[in-house]
């Protein structure tokens, strides 16, 4: 449950407004419609494959995202390829459609579904392999930051100081003489 709570501080006191939240919008009568009723729901798992492709530039990760609990996605190739050709999906929208299927599936079920993609969309390859390569190395950053918390937290957790030990960092790090 949320409860809508106002904390004022201004200059005019006592607080000098309405206290219903709907009369705070330029059309209140509008606002008491909207969030008086029930929202309307785009239940997308429903919605055909073929109206999904006449949504253009919502149509790739529509489809993505109505598909991507199957176990195999090189079936959305030819509809993905389809999109890619005719000019309704970005940079931006590549990039979501690749962190979406890394973030919910594995990186071997990736490499299949951007490769088969990649092969079929050849004068899209570049592309597609430059995002994906610049997600492999924003991942392996990642991976590193990742890494680096985990040694603090490890060395906090047992108290120790740094002095070039490399039992947590795994170098030996030495300290060099500064020469001016």
């Amino acid at each position: 449950m949320v409860i809508p709570m106002l904390f004022y501080h201004g200059c005019r006191s006592p607080y000098p407004y309405s206290l219903c939240w709907l009369d705070e919008f330029a059309e209140p009568a509008i606002a008491r419609k909207i969030y008086s009723s029930a929202f309307p729901l785009v239940d997308i798992t429903v919605v055909p494959d073929d109206e999904i492709m006449q949504h253009r530039k919502m149509a790739l990760l529509e489809l993505i995202q109505k598909h991507i609990r199957q176990r195999d996605l090189l079936g959305l190739v030819d509809q993905i390829v389809s999109l890619l050709v005719t000019g309704n999906t970005n940079d931006r929208q590549l990039k979501a459609l690749f962190n979406y299927v890394l973030q919910t599936g594995d990186a071997q079920r990736f490499r299949a579904f951007i490769g088969e993609i990649a092969e079929r969309a050849p004068q899209e390859k570049e592309k597609l392999m430059t995002i994906a390569d610049r997600l492999r190395e924003e991942g392996a950053m990642q991976g590193k930051h990742e890494e680096a918390l985990r040694i603090a937290q490890e060395m906090l957790d047992k108290r120790v100081s740094y002095d070039g030990d490399p039992t947590f960092t795994r170098r030996s790090y030495r300290a060099k003489p500064l020469i001016l």
